[in-house]
This record gives C-alpha cells, sequence and structure tokens, in this order.
C-alpha cells in the first residue's frame, strides 16, 4: 500500500511542477506583453474545461482541466490583410477561409480606443521579447533546478566503500546472472569482505580512490592481495586471492574493442567480486551551465532526428521492440517515471527528491528547447516572423522603398494546422507508447 501511495505521489509531484513550469513560461510572455502595452485579455494554465478563473483588472486569470499546456490571449496578434485597411469578409477557398477567419479573430480582441495595444503594431524588438520571454523563463527555471540538484544534493560519484560483494564470480561468457549452488564463494566473499567495508589500502599502498585501488587488484589475478579495511571505526586486514578471468578491452570511448574478425578483444584480469557505493558530492556552482547547455544539446540532437526517433517509437510499440531510454517520451512515460521513482525505496529519500528535481529541470530545458522551433503555433515561429518583418524593413530602407509593413503572419495559419496536427498526433503515439511498452529506470 505504502509502495502505491509513493507512486501516486510521483505523479502528483511531477505534474504539479510540469503546471508550475507552463505557468511560469505564460507568465514570461504576460510581464512584458503588459510592460509594453499591449492588452491581455486572458492568462490561462491548462487546456480544457476552465476550473477557476477570476478577472483582474482587463485580463482574466484561470486553471484548466488539463494541465498540460497554457497560453495568453493578446489583442492583435494577426494584422489586417492591408496596413491600415479592414479584413475581407469574402473567401474563395478552404486556406483562405482559415486565413480570414484567423484575421476575424483578432480583429475581435481589438476593442474600441485600443487600436494602439495590439501586438503586430509592436517594434520587432519587442515582439522578440515578448515571446521569448516564454523560454527565457524555462531556461531559468532550468538553471535552478540544476544549481538545486549538482550544488545542493551533489552528483552521484564512486567511493572507497564497498556497496555489494558478490557470492560468486560468474563467468564473462555466460550467460546466468545468479549463482548455482556449486559455484565456489568470490574471493571477497570467502575472506570476509562486507559491504560498508571502506578499503583503507591494497598490498600496503593507500588507497586515495576506488580507480587506484581495483587496479591493484586487476593486475594481480592469482596473487594473493592484501586488504585493510575499515569496519565500525576500526581498521580490518583481510587476504584474498583475485580470480583469474577474461573481460573485454574498452577503449577511451568506452567500446569495446574488436580484432580483424570483429570479435571482442579481451585480456584476462583479476576480480574479487566487490562494487563500489555511491555518494553525492556537491559540485562548484561553475558546473551547472556546462550542465544545463550538455542538456540543451541533447534536446537538439533528439528534435532534429525527431521524425527517426518517432518511427522507432512506433517500431517499439506497435513490433514489440525495446524503447530508446533517451528517445522522445510523453506525459504518461513521464509520470510513470516519478512514479518508479518515488516508489523506489530501497534509494534514499534525498536521492529520489534529487532525481524528481533532475527530471523536472530535464523537462523545463525541453520546454525551452522546443518552443524555440521556427514554427507556428509555437514561440519560435512568431520570432522568426518578427526577425523576417524586421529583415525586410531593414532592406527597403537600404533600397530607398517604402515600408513595406508588418508581415501577414495570419496567412501561415493552414501550416499552423498542420504542425498542430503534427503535435497531436506525435502525442498520442507517445502516450501508446508509454502505455503498451513503457521507459522505466528500474
Amino acid at each position: 500500500m505504502e509502495t502505491v501511495v509513493l507512486y501516486v505521489l510521483g505523479i502528483l509531484l511531477i505534474l504539479v511542477g510540469l503546471a508550475v513550469s507552463i505557468g511560469l513560461h505564460e507568465l514570461g510572455h504576460l510581464i512584458p506583453a503588459k510592460r509594453f502595452g499591449v492588452k491581455v485579455g486572458q492568462y490561462m494554465i491548462g487546456f480544457g474545461p476552465t476550473l477557476w478563473k477570476r478577472k483582474r483588472g482587463e485580463t482574466e486569470y484561470g486553471i484548466k482541466a488539463i494541465p498540460l499546456g497554457g497560453y495568453i490571449s493578446m489583442a492583435g496578434m494577426f494584422p489586417p490583410a492591408r496596413q491600415g485597411g479592414k479584413a475581407r469578409t469574402a473567401s474563395t477557398g478552404f486556406f483562405d477561409t482559415l486565413v480570414q477567419d484567423a484575421r476575424t479573430s483578432s480583429a475581435d480582441t481589438i476593442t474600441p480606443g485600443d487600436e494602439d495595444r495590439v501586438f503586430y503594431k509592436l517594434p520587432v524588438w519587442k515582439r522578440i521579447v515578448v515571446m521569448l520571454g516564454g523560454p527565457f523563463m524555462n531556461l531559468v527555471i532550468a538553471v535552478v533546478l540544476y544549481a538545486v540538484v549538482i550544488c545542493g544534493f551533489g552528483l552521484p560519484q564512486v567511493s572507497l566503500t564497498v556497496g555489494s560483494v558478490s557470492e560468486c564470480i560468474i563467468p564473462a561468457t555466460s550467460d546466468r546472472t545468479e549463482c548455482a549452488d556449486d559455484d565456489q564463494p568470490s574471493p571477497a566473499a570467502a575472506a570476509g569482505v562486507q559491504a560498508g567495508d571502506t578499503i583503507v589500502s591494497v598490498n600496503g599502498q593507500p588507497a586515495a580512490d576506488w580507480t587506484t585501488a581495483t587496479e591493484v587488484i586487476r593486475s594481480s589475478a592469482g596473487t594473493p592481495v592484501t586488504l585493510v579495511v575499515e569496519r565500525a571505526g576500526a581498521e580490518v586486514s583481510l587476504t584474498l586471492t583475485p580470480e583469474p578471468t577474461q573481460r573485454p578491452v574498452y577503449d577511451e570511448n568506452g567500446e569495446i574493442v574488436r580484432d580483424e574478425n570483429g570479435d571482442p578483444v579481451t585480456e584476462e584480469v583479476g576480480i574479487v567480486g566487490i562494487s563500489p557505493a555511491y555518494v553525492n558530492v556537491p559540485q562548484p556552482v561553475t558546473t551547472v551551465l556546462p550542465a544545463v547547455g550538455d542538456n540543451i544539446v541533447a534536446v537538439a540532437k533528439i528534435i532534429v532526428t525527431l521524425p527517426q526517433r518517432l518511427w522507432q517509437v512506433g517500431e517499439a510499440a506497435f513490433g514489440g521492440g525495446e524503447r530508446d531510454p533517451n528517445g522522445p517520451i510523453g506525459v504518461v512515460g513521464i509520470g510513470r517515471l516519478a512514479g518508479e521513482i518515488t516508489s523506489y525505496q530501497e534509494a534514499p529519500i534525498i536521492n529520489r527528491i534529487a532525481q524528481l528535481t533532475g527530471m523536472l529541470a530535464s523537462l523545463n530545458v525541453a520546454l525551452f528547447v522546443f518552443n524555440l522551433i521556427p514554427l507556428l503555433p509555437l514561440d519560435g515561429g512568431h520570432i522568426a516572423g518578427a526577425l523576417w518583418e524586421g529583415l525586410r524593413r531593414r532592406i527597403a530602407k537600404l533600397r530607398g522603398r517604402p515600408d513595406p509593413g508588418p508581415v501577414d503572419t495570419a496567412r501561415l495559419v493552414p501550416i499552423t494546422l498542420v504542425v498542430t496536427g503534427v503535435l497531436a498526433v506525435m502525442t498520442l503515439l507517445l502516450i501508446y507508447a508509454d502505455i503498451v511498452n513503457p521507459i522505466s529506470f528500474l
């Protein structure tokens, strides 16, 4: 019962965190829009039926039932067909109708006396600030949360403490994962090494870190080794003989080295059957921005290869293949991972909190990068439109031509619908994949 409660708690926590992140994203649009005098009719978190709303001044604030998005409604998002002209009421086709409807809806948001308080009349740089405000807010949230994780909780690092002791040594060529009754005890188990022991020295050499300590063991196959550990505040001297075994050779990139026939290259090393414990070590603040940068690059790579990755998700969902743990994941999968983290009682609670915080930080990085895609209805589409308008006006000025006026972004409404449809299909695919073939951290 406790596990179920923790699982549900994890889902609720990540949903609340996501809703707050979305709310702050929209606040990033709202604040500069109001500062620049644009009339904002609504500020909403979520979609679907409205659960709560309240009007303050000219803006209606509210929360909707599905906390998977949000929006602010600014007056005059689209300019009229001609600068200073009226929107036409006739149309010649389906797409013309869509464009006209967008212009009409935009015109309906402009009340008498507020004709100059519209988004499309803002200078280019102000429109960029308004639309960039949302993604920038997600970036700020990500940096803060990464700082909490990296500098507060710390990053897991290998310690000199023994985390676990294997009961036996299973050959690398074996498919078994558990010891058989006739297996010999591992050298560590036979010598009396216990989980929680801290390595002090190996063969008289002080242990600086786990790598240097175990390197002596690896190079001493078949030769007795004296291991001094600290246990319950006292030093205990143990003698054990590393078991010779064949292990693959890895290159500097962590890849298995292969011979001319493609077979793995192996070497004989000594092992005793111990693995390290990990401890969280707070890092300097200078490591925060590089970590955020690495995450941004990783998300950007996923977006660039999104069609291929979604195809792979589809194959895994409908063909039963294995999901890429570093591939795209939907809101259902995020909730499942959050539930697994909070209900994994073998991990200390501080580690679970750190993992949830890190997950929320990564989600904000994803929101930051994804919203910068230069396609409507995403923020990047509005930014691209403003930049194009600024470039047109600059070129016209250099050529001594009249101001061409605002870019008619309403003409991109059909593309907006296509993008929205693609995003909807992608969302449904990820939800289905997260249900039938979920990614799991366990």
